[in-house]
């Protein structure tokens, strides 16, 4: 089952922190973070895959986008 952390209408650093805290908590998975600005999905997804994490994708959706993250 996926994890999801909204943090569409947050601006960073807040959508980095709720993952990273997501990231502690499930430590494997899927995670799927929907942001809703090009700066918060590129900070999400570099700091997911500092932590070992695989950018799995990235979809549209609505004004924002889906950054999947998956760790086995």
């Amino acid at each position: 089952m996926s994890s999801i952390v909204d943090a569409r209408g947050l601006s960073c650093p807040q959508p980095v922190l709720m993952t990273m805290k997501e990231i502690q908590k499930v430590r494997q998975g899927e995670i799927i973070v929907l942001v809703d600005t090009d700066t918060a999905r590129e900070n999400v997804t570099r700091a997911a895959v500092s932590k070992g994490w695989t950018l799995k994708g990235v979809e549209p959706d609505g004004a924002g986008c889906r950054v999947v993250l998956t760790r086995e």
